[in-house]
Formats: structure tokens, C-alpha cells, sequence
């Protein structure tokens, strides 16, 4: 996979440069969306902490009293292709297999709030609009030039190895850049670079320990002093690791499968021998990840079933710049499309 993304990296780039200069000349012109948009995105290849990103906007937007909706392609969900409504505040339509694990996840941690998946983005947030949603984040979108945004937000996270869909170039084009603390960027030098982006940094922290695939909500340090398999199936084990150790339990093992693991039988009965072997209080998981293990795996066979909630502590102003967009007179002001 790594190998086929560095391949195609160059490739990428060049039509993301064609398509900027496309857009920005006038020569295509983005769709407007019915109500105001954010998007959240990259310019690299692969995971790198977009969802979690997306859902603390959600979280603001849902404080300040309005009804968000989350709008993703679906990534490797059945209905990536078709489009669906995941949630539409109310009830919770069809798994993981149908809508792809981080739309099912955000539908799960926010049953409030609008959830719609496919490729057809501006089909989705007419759906949302529709149905009484009046802001819409769109997840992984800073290359999706087709539908205007209001707010262009990018997570730049620059692992050493990653390939880029887009060089550092295209930053100049978001409306704020997010950079995780650790990340080994100099914050003056992003400034300088990039005149005009609000720049923030942000860190990762542990939430809560879900239970009964999210029904009971825990403390984080719930597991503190206790012997735990990690478990997960993401792009960073590493990230889940630190922050389960910082919560104080004690990890006697890890066991780390490709990003969006389905789980197959083979992959729970690992699980379970390598459990059996070293006989651990509990299992923890990630909050994406426990759908796919939940009533598969866990007491009375091996050990009761955690996942861990992960949120983003990110720098003051933030909230204010992200509201913003709700302003009126904002509209049609923000996004760089």
C-alpha cells in the first residue's frame, strides 16, 4: 500500500495543481452548498486524525445550539458508491459495513446529529439540508474543489514516510491549518509560509472508556493498574498506545491489523488465543474498532470489552474561528474552492 502511494504521489499532485488552477482561474466553478459548509482535510495520503478533528467541530456546533450533519464519502462502506443516510438524528440506519467505520463511528458518539455518506457530496448535503440539518462538516474534503466551503481546514501532519496528495504549497489555500503538538513543525515558520491561515496547534487526549459498545461511559483512567490487550486497526497504532498507557493501564500486550480491519473470524480467533496466553483484566480497543469486535469478542470467553474515546485539545480561538461561519454574513465569504 505504502509503495503504491508513492508511486502515486506525483501523479496526484499534478492533477491537484491542474484542478486548483482550474478553480481558481474561473474556469470551473464550484457548486454552492444550501447551508454553511466545513471541510476537513489533508494533503497527505492515508489517516492522519481527520475524524477526530471533524468530530470536536461537531461537538462545537452542537453546543452553540445548531444541528450538524457529518458528510463523508464513506470509504470502503457499501454505500460509498450509492450514497446513504447513516443517521438522520434520530435512528441509526444499517453498520459499519454499509456506511464505512468513521461515518458509523461519529453516528454512535453523536446520535443528535446528521450522518450521510457517498460520492455525491452535494447530493449529500442537499439531503442534510433538507432534513432540517443547517451546517454540514465534510470529512477528508481539501481536494474535493467541486463543492464550495465556507471554512477550509486542514490537519497537517507530517509523518516521516508519508506520501502527499498535494505539496506543502497547497496549505496557502486553507482557511486554517491544525498541526499536531509533537509534529516537529517550527510554528513561526508555518506562519511566515503561509500568510493569511490561521494556524493552531492541537494534542490528542483520552476521553472516556466506552463499555457495551459505547452504552456505559467510563472515566478514562477506568483501567488504571490493570493488565490490557490493546487491540486496533488504524493508521497510527502508536498514537493509541500512548495515550492507553497515559491513562495508566497497564499494556501486556498489542496487536496492530491494517487501517479498517474488518475483523474476519481468523483475526478474532488471534485475538482470543493471544488473550488466553496472557490473560489480561481487560481488552481496549479503539472507538472505530469496537463495532466490528463488539459481541464477538470478550467475557466469558476472554475478558470484558473497552474502547477508548480520543479527543483533540486544540489551541484558544479555535471555537471562535470555527463559529464564525455561522455569522450571515459569512456566507459565501470563507472557503478556498
Amino acid at each position: 500500500m505504502q509503495v503504491a502511494t508513492i508511486l502515486f504521489s506525483p501523479f496526484s499532485r499534478a492533477v491537484c495543481r491542474i484542478k486548483r488552477r482550474l478553480y481558481g482561474s474561473g474556469r470551473l466553478k464550484p457548486a454552492s452548498c444550501p447551508v454553511p459548509a466545513v471541510s476537513v482535510g489533508n494533503i497527505a495520503f492515508g489517516g492522519s486524525g481527520k475524524t477526530p478533528l471533524a468530530m470536536e467541530i461537531l461537538s462545537l456546533f452542537l453546543a452553540a445550539g445548531r444541528r450538524p450533519a457529518f458528510v463523508s464519502r464513506g470509504y470502503r462502506g457499501r454505500w460509498e458508491k450509492t450514497g446513504g443516510v447513516v443517521s438522520d438524528g434520530h435512528t441509526l440506519f444499517g453498520t459499519w459495513r454499509e456506511s464505512g467505520d468513521e461515518p458509523h463511528m461519529v453516528a454512535r458518539a453523536f446520535p443528535q446529529a446528521g450522518v450521510y455518506v457517498g460520492r455525491d457530496r452535494r447530493a449529500s448535503c442537499r439531503l442534510a439540508a433538507a432534513a432540517g440539518f443547517d451546517v454540514v462538516v465534510l470529512d477528508d474534503a481539501f481536494q474535493h474543489l467541486r463543492l464550495r466551503r465556507d471554512l477550509d481546514i486542514v490537519l497537517h501532519n507530517p509523518e516521516a514516510g508519508r506520501s502527499l496528495r498535494e505539496g506543502p504549497r497547497a496549505l496557502r489555500q486553507a482557511d486554517v491549518i491544525v498541526i499536531p503538538s509533537g509534529a516537529g513543525i517550527r510554528m513561526d515558520r508555518m506562519k511566515r509560509e503561509n500568510p493569511g491561515v490561521d494556524i493552531f496547534s492541537c494534542a490528542p487526549s483520552a476521553r472516556a472508556l466506552l463499555r457495551g459498545g459505547g452504552a456505559a461511559e467510563l472515566p478514562p483512567d477506568a483501567l488504571s493498574g490493570r493488565r490490557v490487550l490493546a487491540v486496533c486497526g488504524i493508521a497510527f497504532p502508536e498514537r493509541f498506545f500512548r495515550l492507553l498507557e497515559k491513562t495508566g493501564a497497564a499494556i501486556a500486550g498489542r496487536m496492530v491489523f491494517p487501517d479498517h480491519h474488518p475483523y474476519p473470524e481468523a483475526s478474532l480467533r488471534s485475538i482470543q488465543k493471544t488473550a488466553g496466553g496472557i490473560k489480561p483484566d481487560a481488552i481496549v480497543t479503539t472507538e472505530k474498532d469496537i463495532p466490528k469486535l463488539d459481541q464477538r469478542i470478550g467475557e466469558p470467553d476472554t475478558a470484558p470489552l473497552y474502547a477508548l474515546r480520543i479527543g483533540l485539545d486544540i489551541d484558544p480561538g479555535f471555537e471562535r474561528r470555527v463559529l464564525a461561519v455561522l455569522a450571515p454574513e459569512r456566507r459565501g465569504a470563507g472557503g478556498s474552492s
